[in-house]
């Protein structure tokens, strides 16, 4: 009998991207919203039918690469195109205090933390400074629905910020984002 707890299957499970951190930053930048995506998602909002296809196109193409979990604010560009959603705490600001010390994580100890694999793949793509970022709490309101279609719609302008000494508490407006030349994806 192992002495390891068994993990619970209903935590979401770390995911190793299948695309690599700098082809996910080549595609943002063709997907980067513009005014022609700007008008094909209010098209595709505007069409139940088409928007269901349109994100169930997102999920089965952001699930099989990310392992995305479709949370509508998309957190791949500022984490190595590495999903936080997949840490079974759903952490979005960094790693639990229970990673282990050679990278395992707490709840599932034969897979490897999320949030190393996404620092690992930042760093590699010299984008490190991406997850100095503070990410906004997810909004589970979005759970399901278009990231894409928000982005482009500039409805999660605002996903990050940085963290600065003289404000501890800064307001989530982009800034920080901006000032890094990151678009909230």
């Amino acid at each position: 009998m192992s002495s390891e707890p068994r993990p619970d299957t209903t935590w979401p499970r770390p995911f190793r991207p299948r695309l690599s951190a700098r082809m996910g930053y080549l595609l943002h930048a063709l997907m980067a919203a513009n005014a022609v995506y700007r008008r094909l998602a209010a098209l595709v909002e505007r069409r139940p039918r088409l928007y269901r296809w349109f994100t169930a196109g997102e999920r089965a193409s952001k699930e099989a690469l990310f392992g995305c979990r479709m949370c509508g604010q998309c957190e791949l560009p500022a984490t190595g195109y590495t999903c936080p959603m997949t840490c079974p705490k759903q952490l979005r600001n960094g790693p639990c205090g229970g990673v282990s010390a050679d990278g395992r994580c707490e709840v599932h100890p034969g897979l490897r933390c999320v949030w190393l694999i996404a620092y690992e793949r930042a760093e590699a793509s010299g984008r490190g400074a991406d997850l100095d970022l503070l990410h906004r709490p997810v909004d589970h309101r979005e759970r399901g629905r278009s990231s894409w279609v928000n982005y482009w719609q500039g409805r999660d302008d605002g996903l990050w910020t940085a963290f600065t000494d003289t404000d501890p508490y800064p307001a989530l407006n982009g800034a920080g984002a901006q000032e890094k030349g990151l678009t909230p994806r």
